[in-house]
C-alpha cells in the first residue's frame, strides 16, 4: 500500500525540503538524486541544511512500498558509497583548502556557529567524531573539511568514515524498509536517531568519568 504521507517532514524549513515531497520531486530520477543529495550533504559544506537523516528513513520506506522499484540492498549499497566518497572529498576540500576555508563571513546559509559547534563536537569526541557526528545535523557535513584542516591521520579518518557511512546510510534507510509502516517510527525518526546517538556517546562517557577520576587520584597521591 503506497502511503499519502510518510511523515518524516521537518519542522522547521521551507516545504520542499519534507523529504517526502523532495524525493517526489525528482521523479525518475529519485534514486540518483538521493545519491547526489547524500553525497553532498557529507562532503560539500553547502549540503548541510539538507535533511539527510530523514531522506535516508524516507527512501527505506519508498522502497518497501514500491516507490523507488531497486532493490533495498542497492540502494543502501549506493547511498553508503556515497556518504563514504562524500566524506572523502570533503576531508580532501579541507586539507586543500585549509583554514581558510572557515574564515569567511556569515552569509544567508553560512554561519561561523556552525564550525565552532563542528569544533567542539570534534575536540570532545577526537576520531570517534567522524562515526558519531554522522548522527548529528550540520555537525556531519562540516565535521569532514575540519577533519582535512587538522591534518587527521587520513588511515584512521577512513576507517571511521566507512564504519560510520554503513551505520548511518544503510542502518537508517533500513529502519525506513523495516519499521516505517509504524505510525510511531515513522512520526518520530528525528527523536530515535537522538536516541541512537545517546546510547552511542555512553562508552565515551564513561571513559571520561574514568580518565577525571584516574587525573584526581594521580593529583592527590603528588601532592
Amino acid at each position: 500500500m503506497t502511503p499519502s504521507h510518510v511523515g518524516t517532514s521537518l519542522a522547521l524549513g521551507p516545504s520542499w525540503l519534507d523529504p517526502e515531497q523532495l524525493l517526489r520531486m525528482l521523479g525518475p530520477a529519485m534514486l540518483v538524486g538521493l545519491c547526489l543529495i547524500i553525497f553532498a550533504e557529507c562532503g560539500l559544506l553547502i549540503g548541510f541544511f539538507l535533511p539527510g537523516d530523514s531522506l535516508l528513513f524516507t527512501a527505506g520506506l519508498f522502497v518497501a512500498n514500491g516507490l523507488i522499484g531497486s532493490p533495498i540492498a542497492l540502494v543502501c549499497l549506493l547511498l553508503t558509497v556515497c556518504a563514504v566518497v562524500g566524506n572523502v572529498v570533503g576531508y580532501y576540500l579541507g586539507y586543500r583548502a585549509g583554514p581558510a576555508l572557515f574564515n569567511r563571513p556569515d552569509s544567508r546559509l553560512f554561519k561561523r556557529e556552525y564550525v565552532d559547534k563542528t569544533h567542539a563536537f570534534f575536540d570532545k569526541y577526537g576520531v570517534r567524531a567522524i562515526l558519531l557526528g554522522r548522527f548529528v545535523p550540520i555537525v556531519r557535513t562540516f565535521i569532514t573539511a575540519i577533519a582535512g584542516v587538522g591534518r587527521m591521520d587520513p588511515r584512521k579518518y577512513f576507517t571511521y568514515s566507512i564504519v560510520g557511512g554503513v551505520a548511518w546510510a544503510t542502518g537508517v534507510t533500513l529502519l525506513g524498509f523495516w519499521l516505517g509502516g509504524i505510525t510511531f517510527i515513522r512520526n518520530h525518526v528525528e527523536l530515535i536517531l537522538i536516541g541512537i546517538v545517546a546510547l552511542s556517546i555512553i562508552p565515551i562517557v564513561i571513559e571520561a568519568v574514568k580518565a577525571r577520576r584516574l587525573s584526581r587520584r594521580q593529583a592527590g597521591t603528588s601532592r
